[in-house]
């Protein structure tokens, strides 16, 4: 507890906690949709996407945030809305292509690894004030789409056409998504990072859809699973050093490695209770 303690005082544990908690209902809310529709690795392949941005703004001495967002979400909606290339050819050739462009990037400003393992693992130490105030605008917009619009949502998640031939605009609808899915990789990878950011997007709705069958109960299921495995990896990483391990834990890592130990339990329980409902 003393331990603890002592890291509540540090202004960058706060904010690291705050910004984790808030993403973590974002990205399980938006998983679920993302899953469902068969696009969950667009989130992997706008991590890349940030990633370049990120790099190239780094390079160029500008803000990142402003440069990642627009490139991030443009990218997005070219992703979820594009006619003339296969889903996954087109986010094979913006994931690679950025990714080589962030490297470039990283190799002609002379940033060292320890620059770049920060943007492709995250850390800690890159969340700053302003991102909690965008993660909490962030995180109520989200709130308000998924509660107020719940039957468009799921209408738009399961039959687009129909969804569409009910007035339902689609197309705007896409590009909101877009919007808020981009806004939440962009933060989140600061913290977690290129390379395990998705893992914060697509887990949480697996692991929902293990014991949950309705789309209410999965989308709730998987905002309180998210909540508490980044809950579990945040504290555990952050006690790992002081109970005496020696080395720090990495904490994005270790909230994935949470999210895959709880994906194992809900296989579990799930095989379990068809089985029980099989025997019945």
């Amino acid at each position: 507890m003393q331990q603890l303690l002592g890291l509540w005082q540090m202004n960058f544990f706060r904010m690291a906690l705050g910004v984790g908690l808030l993403l973590s209902v974002c990205s399980s809310l938006l998983g679920v949709t993302l899953v469902l529709r068969r696009c969950s690795m667009i989130s992997d392949g706008l991590s890349h996407v940030g990633f370049g941005a990120l790099a190239v703004a780094a390079a160029l001495g500008w803000a990142p945030l402003p440069v990642a967002l627009p490139a991030v979400v443009v990218a997005a909606i070219f992703l979820l809305r594009s006619s003339k290339l296969r889903g996954d050819a087109a986010i094979a050739l913006l994931s690679t292509s950025c990714l080589a462009l962030g490297v470039l990037a990283v190799a002609l400003k002379g940033g060292s690894n320890t620059e770049l393992m920060n943007y492709l693992f995250g850390s800690l130490w890159a969340v700053r004030q302003s991102d909690l105030w965008v993660s909490l605008a962030l995180c109520a917009v989200t709130l308000l789409c998924f509660g107020w619009f719940h039957h468009r949502v799921f209408s738009v998640t399961f039959d687009e056409t129909f969804a569409r031939a009910t007035g339902v605009r689609t197309g705007w609808f896409q590009i909101f998504t877009a919007a808020l899915t981009s806004l939440t990789i962009v933060l989140g990878m600061r913290m977690l990072g290129t390379m395990l950011i998705s893992s914060l997007v697509i887990f949480p709705a697996l692991i929902a859809m293990r014991v949950c069958k309705s789309f209410r109960a999965v989308t709730l299921c998987a905002a309180v699973v998210s909540v508490a495995c980044f809950l579990a990896g945040f504290f555990f990483s952050a006690l790992w050093k002081p109970m005496g391990a020696g080395r720090d834990l990495p904490t994005g890592a270790t909230i994935v490695a949470v999210n895959v130990l709880c994906f194992g339990v809900f296989s579990l329980i799930g095989f379990l209770l068809e089985r029980r409902k099989f025997r019945c």
